[in-house]
């Protein structure tokens, strides 16, 4: 069976599979253009990726950070919205295979599809220590630091108890680095209160790097920076130390074990299967190497954006796995696919880096925009302004705004639901 959009079967047929914010700004730069778009994701929503873990860690609600696909393109009649699972690509017969057997004729197909959890050939330890990609991992990972304060109110066993309230975070990128600066303002500022056996100050966030220094894509003064402002706030950081085994009693580390009964993968990621399906080259990770126009090599009808891909920049370094990034790749296939339309050649992609930022903690930030290099809290104020422009919606801009503010100046976290089971297990 073939799917075909109900309109314009003349027109040019662009399959963009992704709707994150790669494949999301492709399909809003070809607004006007002489084409038929059908966008296909397999979930229904366009995720704001950069704040996911503070639904993770009770800041932020789902519906804050997440808006249905259909609603973002409601306006759009050159648009059909398919919710389903891409598992293939057909390039001979220009096809998308999708997993129910259906499939999607292209003219042009845009690859926006992301990219999935690394554990660096131990996959096994994905149910103990989880990563924090999508929606649901975020709801999953809240309800395991939420349940394991619980589950500490009720445990008299010291031992027990004092694993409860370890929290261990593998890695120690922005995603680690704000994961474990937020848990620990959450043991330390909001949740005291609200218990009565444990005190939560006893907690312990243990941030683990197999580099030499937090944040590595920062220059190394914030680096260090970052580190000392964690520690100031009660994380422990742990350096140079890979880790060796993930359980249900905990981290191996150097030779040590640490017995935590929450882990959290931040370490690693690993595209999409998108080299896979068209047997196109691809580094470690299994990014696709593009071209400098984004065309995968051999496939000039096939353009890759986002996590999917690996490409340099101007100055030979790889392009960052950012929003920002994947906003300007979605922008450029945009006009690379108009250009073609209108028998011109597309130039090459030209990345332009607006600067890197990452939280530590409710008050402090870090930010390097290449001339300027800006730390504390005149840093978060503006990571927080930063973030909340590019909410998409005014109701979601005021929430998020709302919210921190809350959290600032009374230290609550209004989004504290465990959800998704009962109280028997905490995983």
């Amino acid at each position: 069976m073939t799917s075909e959009a109900p309109h314009g079967k003349d027109l040019h047929r662009v399959v963009i599979v992704g709707a994150g914010f790669g494949g999301l700004e492709c399909a809003l730069g070809l607004k006007g253009a002489p084409v038929k778009i059908t966008l296909v994701d397999r979930r229904n929503h366009h995720l704001f990726q950069p704040l996911l873990y503070q639904v993770a860690t009770a800041s932020l609600a789902t519906s804050e950070i997440a808006w249905p696909i259909r609603y973002l393109l409601r306006d759009r009649s050159d648009v059909t919205t398919l919710f389903a699972n891409v598992n293939g690509v057909d390039a001979a017969n220009k096809r998308v295979l999708l997993e129910d057997g259906d499939t999607l004729p292209y003219d042009t197909l845009v690859l926006a599809t992301g990219v999935r959890h690394a554990y660096f050939g131990h996959d096994e330890w994905e149910p103990f220590a989880p990563g924090l990609k999508t929606l649901e991992d975020a709801t999953t990972l809240r309800r395991r630091i939420l349940v394991a304060f619980e589950r500490a109110e009720r445990e008299s066993d010291p031992d027990k108890r004092a694993a409860l309230l370890t929290f261990a975070i593998i890695g120690a990128g922005p995603t680690g680095v704000e994961l474990a600066g937020t848990i620990a303002e959450l043991a330390r500022d909001t949740l005291p209160p609200d218990f009565r056996n444990i005190d939560t100050h006893k907690t312990r966030v243990v941030l683990i790097e197999a580099g030499p220094r937090v944040l590595a894509g920062f220059p190394e003064d914030l680096s260090a920076y970052a580190q000392r402002s964690l520690e100031e706030i009660g994380v422990e950081v742990i350096l140079g130390q890979p880790v060796t085994e993930c359980s249900a009693d905990g981290v191996v580390f150097g030779g040590k074990p640490l017995h935590a009964r929450t882990l959290i993968w931040a370490a690693g990621v690993r595209a999409s299967r998108a080299a896979e399906w068209l047997h196109a080259p691809c580094d470690r990770a299994g990014r696709l190497q593009v071209a400098p126009d984004l065309t995968v090599p051999d496939h000039p009808d096939i353009f890759a954006v986002g996590d999917t891909i690996t490409i340099a920049d101007a100055h030979g370094n790889p392009v960052p796995g950012i929003a920002p990034a994947a906003k300007q790749e979605g922008r450029h296939v945009a006009a690379a696919i108009r250009a073609r339309l209108a028998g011109q050649k597309p130039a090459p992609f030209r990345y332009s880096h607006a600067g890197s930022l990452a939280q530590i903690g409710k008050r402090k930030a870090v930010i390097d925009f290449g001339w300027l290099k800006l730390r504390g809290t005149i840093a978060w104020w503006i990571w927080g302004i930063a973030h909340i422009y590019f909410l998409i919606g005014l109701r979601n801009r005021l929430s998020v705004a709302l919210s921190w503010l809350w959290i600032h100046a009374r230290d609550q976290r209004a989004a504290r639901l465990i959800t998704q089971g009962s109280s028997k297990v905490a995983g």
